[in-house]
């Protein structure tokens, strides 16, 4: 059974709590923010002196259980170094930007992904899904050491799925709902 909650702060947010209540136990799990990044991408230019690294044409992240595919992805490093790697403290996507859970998945324009607080922020005709659910928004938050995504209106676009409905600046989605007994 999978638990939502509302929350109203300020008119149009909306959280999914508990988003991986019906997942697998194993799929439950903290992400491992430390585990390796490995990188696929047509380009790579490395910009050593700024500390980052930027990555063009199907770029694909990976890291443990999650994948983040983008157009282009700029990777941004300490100027430290951790067995013979240099330590990747943000990563920032933009075109078509793709994030792959085991049990969800979010669309979006564009991405921030925060290694140091663990949170992916994407923004820019947002879809979140999770098995027949679906959420649209304008902005989303997703907190990786608790699994809590947090949705707003803000800069909603037009529809981009189907069944799902722009409201200028809502929240929109559909939830589904099992069959019972006797139906």
């Amino acid at each position: 059974m999978t638990r939502w909650s509302a929350l109203l702060p300020l008119g149009f947010t909306f959280a999914l709590t508990t988003l991986c209540a019906s997942a697998p136990a194993a799929a439950q799990s903290r992400h491992d923010s430390s585990a390796p990044i490995d990188f696929a991408s047509d380009h790579i230019e490395i910009q050593d002196k700024a500390n980052r690294a930027l990555l063009a044409g199907n770029v694909r992240i990976t890291q443990a259980e999650m994948s983040l595919t983008a157009a282009r992805m700029t990777v941004t490093y300490t100027g430290g170094i951790t067995d013979g790697s240099p330590q990747v403290s943000r990563l920032d996507a933009s075109g078509g930007v793709t994030v792959t859970r085991p049990d969800q998945s979010a669309r979006g324009n564009y991405a921030v992904y925060d290694l140091n607080r663990h949170v992916i922020t994407m923004i820019g005709a947002v879809i979140l899904r999770q098995g027949a659910n679906t959420v649209q928004g304008g902005r989303l938050s997703i907190n990786l050491d608790t699994g809590r995504a947090t949705i707003d209106g803000s800069g909603v676009g037009g529809s981009t799925a189907p069944g799902v409905q722009n409201q200028g600046g809502r929240v929109t989605g559909r939830f589904s709902v099992p069959k019972r007994d006797g139906q």
